[in-house]
């Protein structure tokens, strides 16, 4: 395995990324990483901007969404304080919960991918993940996982669109599987069992 990594975790909402992610990198720091765990949308202004516009107290379109997801990554890669960047130069491992691959399948679902691969091109420049894990559940699994722990359903969660977004995220897999490190795996499982299939591709990573 390479001294620190870059990850990011991918999936439909209500996957179990969160709970994956932190699997992993208890995992990793037993095995001697420094880890810093991220994600997407961020906390600065931009990402705060995005979370505002899925909790319905802004209103806009679905390009200007894609927009301010694009800027809010390439702080989240450039920033001077915890970016991406700066952790990895500093020898952490850094994981993200979600990365351009949300913005593929996400927004890719309402405008064309090509031009939403292409709006992210600059972040793929600067950082390309060494592993992208996509934990796999069926939009009905997610819809009833989100309708049992959330009070409230935010933009894109519902049934319809979880499909679109399913299918884009396998269209992007297809398109970019020349450039891109990608692992698939059966959310449908047992958490330890998903977590056992991540940890052997992690640590397959040299």
């Amino acid at each position: 395995m390479k001294n620190n990594l870059f990850i990011a975790f991918e999936g439909i909402d209500g996957s179990g990324k969160s709970t994956q992610v932190n699997l992993l990198s208890e995992k990793l720091k037993a095995a001697g990483h420094k880890v810093y765990v991220t994600c997407e949308p961020t906390d600065s202004p931009i990402g705060a901007i995005i979370r505002n516009i899925f909790k319905g107290r802004i209103e806009t379109d679905h390009k200007t969404i894609a927009g301010l997801f694009v800027a809010d990554r390439l702080d989240h890669l450039q920033n001077k304080t915890n970016g991406i960047l700066k952790k990895l130069e500093e020898g952490f491992t850094v994981i993200t919960d979600r990365y351009y691959f949300s913005s593929y399948a996400y927004h890719g679902a309402h405008m064309p991918i090509e031009w939403v691969i292409e709006s992210n091109r600059l972040s793929a420049e600067l950082l390309r993940p060494d592993l992208n894990v996509f934990i796999d559940i069926t939009p009905e699994i997610s819809m009833e996982r989100l309708n049992k722990g959330r009070s409230h359903i935010e933009l894109y969660e519902t049934l319809d669109n979880l499909k679109m977004v399913r299918d884009q995220y396998h269209n992007a897999f297809k398109l970019e599987a020349k450039n891109e490190k990608i692992f698939i795996t059966d959310g449908n499982r047992a958490l330890s069992e998903i977590a056992e299939d991540i940890w052997e591709s992690v640590s397959a990573i040299n």
